[in-house]
């Protein structure tokens, strides 16, 4: 199932963590597509070819076995890149075969092939190819991928407007490719991205309302204080004093930041598999609270990197989306990830849809659960590390 066959090689990728009962591949119709294409038109690899999106790290791995010039990869994603050096390794691509950065790292200097898996994020897709744009060149081969399902017009615009004339290829298994014409001449807007704004006078914790918050483009409801943030904000545990406290999934921080101004004594962890949500989650805390105070911001594998038995509340909004997919399966490795991490006695306390049914899966994991808060459409869930 986790076999993809091109022109220069079949490979055997995974997405990370590796989990033999997980029936989602690697990659699909698009990265096939994609590749396909490449292999077809004999298009130059023998310079430096930027690689944005790629997911579990299916297109490097299959282009390192091309032997392009210079191979770079940018991702958002700890997992995703976690999943690439495995799929890697697992080609037996040497360690130096593809350039690993991050969306937060500066780009290539100069790029002659970009190849663009469309994120589900158009904010992110926006940022990114006006970080991009000064490398590109008027001979730069430029083709972009998605399912139909994701591509827009208002992807196609960011294209044309950011980089050159853009035109759509015809689908095939319901995926589609974007062709782009660098043109020199476009000057494209300035970048809007990072985006910053103000908390209602309305959120409902103390020292919140009013401050301005940043958030870097593709972190969940970077424009504003989405509802169940607000609703878990109305309702955070007080009185807490000289505790460790890790906002699982952290987003922009605003959470952590609510028991960090709330609560002097704590000590807060920040950590998110996304570099964009954990750049934002330190500069607001940087901004709010100050250099001086203890705080760790951790881009990671949820709570992977926190001693056993170290934190004394776990704080949680998890998703319930993996790229397109609809799935409890994070959620579940967080809880389970919060109660190794968790000292006896210590409390995760979770937000989340009502009809997702976390109280079952909690009780599963914790031995309890108890409803904390709940409204026509959230509940506030709080379980409990036994001895």
């Amino acid at each position: 199932m986790n076999r993809l066959t091109t022109s220069w090689g079949a490979f055997t990728l995974t997405r990370y963590p590796e989990d033999p009962r997980d029936q989602l591949r690697a990659w699909d119709a698009s990265d096939e597509y994609l590749l396909g294409r490449l292999a077809e038109d004999g298009t130059d690899l023998s310079g430096t070819v930027a690689v944005l999106g790629d997911r579990w790290g299916a297109l490097v791995t299959a282009l390192q076995a091309a032997g392009p010039g210079e191979l770079v990869q940018i991702s958002d994603s700890y997992l995703g890149r976690q999943a690439t050096r495995a799929n890697l390794a697992r080609a037996g691509a040497a360690p130096d075969a593809v350039r690993l950065l991050t969306t937060q790292d500066p780009p290539p200097e100069r790029i002659d092939v970009l190849l663009v898996r469309v994120p589900k994020s158009l904010a992110l897709l926006e940022d990114q190819l006006h970080r991009l744009a000064p490398a590109v060149h008027e001979g730069t081969v430029v083709v972009g991928t998605g399912m139909v399902k994701e591509i827009h017009t208002s992807t196609l615009r960011l294209f044309e407007r950011i980089l050159g004339t853009t035109r759509t290829s015809l689908a095939v298994k319901k995926a589609r490719l974007i062709h782009t014409t660098p043109d020199p001449a476009v000057t494209p807007r300035p970048n809007p991205w990072p985006h910053r704004y103000d908390l209602p006078a309305d959120t409902p914790a103390p020292g919140l309302p009013g401050l301005t918050v940043t958030n870097q483009a593709g972190v969940f409801c970077a424009d504003r204080l989405d509802i169940g943030t607000r609703f878990l904000l109305a309702n955070l545990p007080g009185g807490i004093g000289r505790v460790r406290v890790a906002d699982l999934g952290c987003g922009n921080g605003v959470v952590g930041l609510a028991i960090a101004l709330h609560e002097p004594d704590a000590e807060l962890i920040f950590t998110d598999e996304s570099y964009q949500a954990v750049a934002s989650a330190e500069e607001n805390f940087r901004t709010h609270v100050g250099d001086g105070r203890k705080a760790e911001f951790l881009v990671g594998d949820g709570l992977a990197d926190v001693p056993d038995g170290s934190v004394d509340l776990v704080l949680n909004n998890p998703p319930f989306h993996t790229h397109q997919a609809t799935t409890d399966r994070t959620a579940r490795r967080m809880f389970t990830d919060a109660r190794r991490a968790l000292r006896p006695g210590g409390e995760l306390w979770v937000i989340g849809n009502r009809h997702l049914g976390y109280h079952v899966t909690l009780r599963r994991i914790f031995g309890n659960s108890e409803l904390v808060a709940s409204d026509s459409k959230f509940v506030v869930l709080r379980a409990v590390r036994q001895a």
